[in-house]
């Protein structure tokens, strides 16, 4: 990814996300205790900036179940054909990494499509938590706590492991 010019931080229920941008399109999203260190940055608001922290505020309080940003996704084919087969999971379900590996037409694919997954730039808006393993919430970049705290923001219920086990999980 190139590095970002302009970023902001936003406080959220989760904890501080850092939202990175090149002046004209949301770039990156950097979770509470991500490995995200890049140095070359400008605080600056932006309006593509204000606009993410606006809809990621309305997405915390249960207001927007969607979100309608331009963004730039940098990664190879691959990475972008899984990246936007994310952006077609609606809120509040999920599917398993087999089921986006066929998704995406590589059905014996699911490690790679959970490493691309992994690489999401856009953690939320693109949203990757909704991405289960077959016997559980499976990985996260930010950690399996918050993992399950975006998936009970969406189902507005408290669950547990035991409720992601399935295959099928919907909430």
């Amino acid at each position: 990814m190139m590095p970002a010019n302009f970023t902001a931080i936003l406080n959220t229920p989760i904890g501080q996300l850092l939202l990175e941008s090149d002046g004209d399109f949301l770039v990156g999203i950097g979770l509470p205790d991500s490995s995200r260190t890049n140095t070359e940055h400008r605080n600056g608001v932006l309006p593509v900036l204000k606009n993410t922290a606006d809809q990621l505020n309305q997405y915390f309080a249960r207001q927007r179940v969607s979100f309608d940003l331009p963004t730039r996704l940098d990664g190879t084919q691959f990475q972008r054909e899984v990246w936007s087969e994310l952006s077609r999971i609606p809120y509040g379900e999920t599917i398993t990494y087999g089921e986006l590996a066929r998704r995406v037409g590589r059905p014996k694919g699911f490690r790679a499509v959970g490493q691309a997954n992994g690489r999401n730039p856009l953690p939320i808006v693109v949203p990757c938590h909704r991405v289960l393993a077959s016997g559980g919430l499976g990985g996260y970049a930010g950690g399996l706590p918050m993992k399950l705290a975006l998936l009970e923001l969406e189902s507005g219920t408290t669950l547990s492991l035991r409720t992601l086990t399935r295959a099928d999980a919907s909430l």
